[in-house]
């Protein structure tokens, strides 16, 4: 893919700002727990912050709540090196989402999220910045943005701007259910933006909802080669633990897991999101591109919470090779 590099940022996301709490009381239910540590959550969010951690130039387009937790929010991106200048404030009370997580196994986990009212829901279309978004390289919209009006009109009048001013955009489907009203209305939005989308990523599942109402039961060649013919350079379908393809014009590309210690099942795309865009964004061919990706996924499935562990370059330079030294070169690869 080609990127300007006159452009001033390397990515912009928009989207879903959350906030963690995951317990300190492994291995033991919600009910059970007692004990949470607080974290910066919502997937955008912690692929942004991913990004400016890989040394890449990040803004971020979103609405916060108008309390200490948007205070805590705003202050996190600007300590990381994320512009804010595009967070808004909520204005009518809304506030941020709440994840509730529950680690029960090492392959095992939970989450409960609390979604009526919240604050990135609330982004206005009259908020978007056609100049902001013309400045960027990347912009990625994720699905979960676009489950409720008005934040689903600001992701349309965002692309609209991308794609008007040579922007690449990556879709991240992130699909959650809450807030959702029928799989209708899921199919009807996903299909719209992966139709415009440049990069379009998410598990089999979230292919699944995204086709409902074009074909069901397509197999992953099948999805990838709708989408690329629709305009797509490079299509990515997951399957957790199996690992991940890449497909595009040229072929596809399969990626495995680096084997690790897990400490929860969640967190690892979002690491897996930002290692790979980095590389792409620095010229890496595809098969580094997903081994950086899978590299910084099972460091994040690894570790007790998200944005606050998001991997540095050198980090991940240094677990592939001792991944690679322990088990073999074709570890990821094979």
């Amino acid at each position: 893919m080609q990127f300007d590099s006159s452009k001033e940022y390397d990515i912009i996301p928009m989207g879903r700002v959350a906030i963690d709490f995951n317990p300190v009381d492994y291995f033991k239910t919600l009910a059970e727990s007692d004990t949470y540590k607080k974290y910066l959550g919502g997937s955008p969010a912690n692929i942004a912050v991913g990004l400016a951690r890989l040394n890449k130039k990040v803004g971020f387009i979103g609405k916060v709540s108008a309390d200490r937790f948007g205070d805590y929010v705003v202050d996190f991106f600007a300590k990381e090196g994320i512009d804010t200048s595009n967070i808004f404030r909520a204005t009518g009370g809304e506030k941020l989402g709440l994840t509730f997580t529950e680690i029960l196994s090492p392959s095992e986990s939970g989450i409960l999220m609390y979604r009526e009212g919240v604050a990135d829901l609330a982004l206005e279309a009259s908020e978007i910045d056609e100049e902001y978004i013309k400045k960027t390289k990347i912009l990625l919209i994720s699905g979960t943005a676009l489950s409720k009006s008005p934040s689903r009109e600001a992701c349309f009048k965002a692309l609209y701007f991308a794609k008007k001013h040579n922007v690449n955009v990556v879709f991240d489907i992130d699909y959650r259910p809450y807030s959702w009203q029928n799989a209708d209305e899921i199919a009807i939005n996903y299909a719209q933006v992966a139709e415009k989308s440049d990069i379009l990523m998410g598990s089999r599942e979230e292919f699944d909802l995204t086709e409902a109402l074009i074909e069901k039961g397509r197999t992953d060649k099948e999805s990838a080669d709708y989408w690329l013919k629709r305009g797509n350079s490079i299509v990515i379908i997951k399957h957790g633990k199996k690992g991940s393809t890449a497909y595009t014009e040229s072929g596809s590309y399969s990626i495995k897991p680096f084997p690790v210690i897990a400490l929860k099942s969640f967190g690892g795309g979002d690491g897996y999101g930002s290692a790979f865009l980095c590389a792409l964004l620095d010229g890496k061919d595809i098969m580094e591109c997903l081994e950086r990706g899978s590299a910084s996924a099972s460091m994040l499935v690894s570790a007790h919470g998200c944005s606050s562990f998001m991997p540095k370059e050198a980090e991940i330079d240094q677990f592939i090779a001792e991944s690679k030294a322990k088990y073999g070169e074709m570890i990821a690869r094979g």
